[in-house]
């Protein structure tokens, strides 16, 4: 049998990080082409403060025009529970997503609190999502390092990742938040953890240049992981990270890896090629990245 993976398609983060707002019907056009790709899911939009994330502000209304299909899941990041309230009262909405740092200074700087109030707000997300039918993912920022000086280790990510255990979430993804990932790393990692908790569907949101990203996505595979993010033509970023944007891993890099090596995906190729055309346009002047 062939190999499969589950594709997470990113918009949402590809476009946060860019100042000038994209409008509404723009953002709708685009990422209902991205659903006729065939993704597993969409990360679409985020129920944030619009004062830190302004280019999210239109998330509600971007949801209402998009074309749901049966197999593409909309999931939707939140940063506390009001969000997590107002992302579960929309049926269409399958996944929640939350940032969980293991460095202080980076949770902080993302969503306001300690890592330890945001244990506390996953357990918080965690009830909501199972009394609306929803799942929720946790993102493990800064899981391979950060550039604050905080402390960090494997074992770091394994304690974290054994109390959202305890809380009963199943899906967890580790971040590449800022780049800094080696691809010894990232083996590594996934290779401790994947084991530890064979109940957790673990998944990699990579962050990475144009002459790394194969190595990286490579050290995931080979180490167990089968769910990946990227977004296309690679554009995006962490603006809560302060510093400059790295982008994401290219969805059409990720669409080789798999093609090479005869790894199943499901994609359909033609609105696959359509919806890249696309982001040509969304991610150009006049907006500025």
């Amino acid at each position: 049998m062939m190999e499969s993976i589950e594709w997470v398609e990113c918009p949402r983060d590809a476009m946060q990080g860019i100042a000038s707002f994209i409008s509404t019907a723009e953002k709708i056009r685009y990422i209902n082409r991205l659903l006729k790709v065939g993704f597993d899911a969409i990360d679409f939009g985020s129920f944030v403060s619009p004062k830190a994330i302004p280019q999210m502000r239109d998330t509600a209304e971007v949801l209402a025009g998009l074309d749901t299909s049966d197999k593409t899941r909309l999931l939707a990041i939140v940063a506390n529970e009001r969000g997590g309230e107002e992302a579960c009262s929309h049926e269409r909405i399958t996944f929640l997503g939350y940032p969980l740092s293991i460095s202080e200074t980076f949770q902080m700087r993302n969503t306001n609190r300690s890592i330890a109030e945001s244990i506390a707000t996953v357990a918080r997300l965690q009830e909501l999502c199972l009394n609306h039918k929803k799942e929720l993912v946790v993102y493990i920022s800064m899981a391979f390092g950060n550039p604050y000086g905080d402390p960090w280790s494997p074992d770091l990510s394994e304690q974290t990742i054994e109390q959202l255990y305890k809380i009963g979430v199943k899906t967890v993804a580790l971040a590449d938040t800022v780049g800094i990932a080696e691809a010894t790393t990232v083996h590594s990692m996934f290779s401790q953890l994947i084991p530890a908790f064979p109940s957790i569907r673990f998944g990699a949101h990579l962050h990475c240049s144009p002459s790394n990203w194969m190595t990286k996505v490579e050290a995931a595979y080979n180490a167990g992981c089968r769910r990946f993010d990227s977004a296309m033509k690679g554009y995006g970023g962490c603006p809560m990270a302060k510093d400059d944007l790295v982008g994401n891993l290219a969805s059409e890099n990720l669409l080789h890896y798999c093609n090479s090596r005869f790894i199943q995906t499901g994609i359909d190729l033609p609105a696959f090629q359509e919806a890249l055309e696309s982001a040509n346009f969304v991610f150009s002047s006049p907006h500025a990245t």
